[in-house]
């Protein structure tokens, strides 16, 4: 019996950083992207449904492969066990140093011309 892997890969979208289970990642055909395949949500058979995991369901309903900007990706880990697909805020930093990556376009400044 071949044994499945499964990928846990953190990256940042639309000002939001989200958490996902795939069975395969690769550097994939777009030069600059991770390839994602067969992503992972839990069936779960308890009576508490997580609305962030939910979320992600119904953004990711259909679709067989998605590509990842290399540049938003923060994380890949190679798991043993699934655990909950989420979407959370990024932490906010202290002072002025800022976590990398960060979007590329940011709004301007009102104070800017």
């Amino acid at each position: 019996m071949t044994e499945k892997r499964l990928y846990k890969i953190t990256f940042f979208s639309q000002g939001q950083v989200y958490e996902i289970y795939a069975r395969h990642v690769s550097q994939g055909g777009l030069y600059g992207f991770v390839e994602i395949e067969e992503l992972v949500f839990g069936e779960r058979t308890q009576v508490v449904v997580d609305p962030s995991e939910e979320r992600l369901k119904k953004e990711f309903e259909g679709v067989r492969r998605s590509y990842l900007p290399m540049h938003a990706v923060l994380r890949i880990d190679e798991v043993e066990k699934e655990g909950v697909a989420r979407i959370t805020e990024p932490a906010k930093s202290e002072g002025n140093v800022t976590p990398f990556p960060m979007s590329l376009y940011s709004p301007r400044d009102s104070d800017r011309s």
